[in-house]
């Protein structure tokens, strides 16, 4: 079954006006999403467009050719590893990649995720040569934007983050302000999800019962995952920081890991 189709328009939105505006991007393995902002605000959003557009623009032709001041594309990855920044080297990124398993259809991008580690990925091939009229300068791995708006956050110990989305869970936990642990899991029930956020309670050490778990993206307040969860972390919040200025029908949530690409600075892929 497809995927409903979101746009939006804001009456400001002008694309001639592209080169003051930013062009957000997250790519999935068959379709992606675009936000373009000005400052703070959302001008333009569309979701599940399909990936041929990227290459042979025909709808959003305007929108994909125009020059902008700034392009953050956020990239899938099939797996990764985080390393130190004392212990990267450029030179070894192939040998980075063998322990990714990379098959002959992927490629291996490592880029700053923090200021303590870099984070070595795999991607499709096909995605990447589906960009092949955008710089790679300017892509970054999905999910670093949201980890870095946790940070701004000023997580405590105690706070474990827990982002779902496309049914994939991502978690997230800092020990005084480091990135203690970050992983992701793929789920389809309730039970799975609460299985792994006990798994990685256990691996971290910490009592389910002294968590805040923190919650974002698909989940929503009562329904059946959220419920579930609380039969084993009886704290349980919803993260939901206000990245960028959002028309009242759009949900931040919804957006969320899109928006948070915005956060996305000074950009390096190796």
């Amino acid at each position: 079954m497809t995927e409903q189709i979101y746009t939006y328009r804001d009456p400001s939105f002008n694309i001639n006006q592209a080169y003051h505006y930013t062009l957000l991007m997250q790519i999935d393995a068959v379709s992606f999403s675009y936000a373009i902002t000005y400052n703070s605000q959302l001008i333009a959003w569309g979701t599940n467009c399909s990936l041929s557009e990227l290459s042979n623009p025909q709808e959003l032709a305007e929108e994909l050719s125009a020059t902008y001041k700034k392009v953050v594309i956020g990239l899938p990855a099939n797996g990764f590893s985080l390393l130190p920044t004392p212990l990267f080297s450029k030179e070894q990124i192939p040998n980075y990649g063998r322990l990714l398993d990379v098959k002959p259809d992927e490629r291996v991008l490592a880029q700053v995720l923090d200021d303590q580690n870099f984070i070595i990925y795999k991607v499709d091939e096909k995605i990447i040569s589906a960009l092949q009229r955008f710089d790679l300068d300017d892509t970054v791995y999905l999910n670093k934007g949201w980890i870095t708006s946790v940070a701004k956050n000023s997580p405590q110990n105690q706070d474990l983050y827990l982002h779902t989305e496309n049914g994939k869970a991502e978690f997230l936990y800092y020990k005084d302000s480091k990135i203690r642990l970050y992983n992701n899991f793929d789920f389809t029930t309730e039970d799975d999800l609460a299985y792994y956020a006990a798994f990685i309670t256990e691996e971290l050490n910490l009592d389910a019962h002294d968590i805040h778990l923190k919650l974002s993206g698909n989940i929503k307040p009562e329904d059946k995952y959220s419920s579930r969860l609380a039969d084993f972390f009886p704290d349980i919040v919803f993260y939901d920081p206000q990245i960028l200025e959002l028309p009242e029908q759009i949900p931040s949530q919804q957006i969320l890991t899109l928006a948070a690409l915005s956060l996305c600075g000074s950009l390096e892929v190796l």
